[in-house]
């Protein structure tokens, strides 16, 4: 299942990575690809996650969570 997020503030590798590795340590998180241009994270996983999850995720890493992508 493939989700895509829109992700606030993010503008370097270093952003991106810290996004991905939070991202990644949820539980059934299979993949996240980050484009820094648009701002979109989209995370592959077994089943739905939780925004709540997602968005606890976002904001260890710093960042703000917008929502899911329209």
């Amino acid at each position: 299942m493939e989700t895509v997020y829109v992700v606030k503030g993010m503008t370097c590798g270093h952003c991106a990575g810290s996004v991905t590795q939070e991202l990644s340590a949820l539980p059934g998180v299979k993949g996240v690809d980050v484009a820094l241009e648009t701002g979109k994270v989209t995370v592959t996983s077994e089943t739905a996650l939780q925004e709540e999850q997602v968005r606890e995720a976002v904001d260890e890493a710093g960042y703000e969570l917008v929502g899911q992508a329209g």
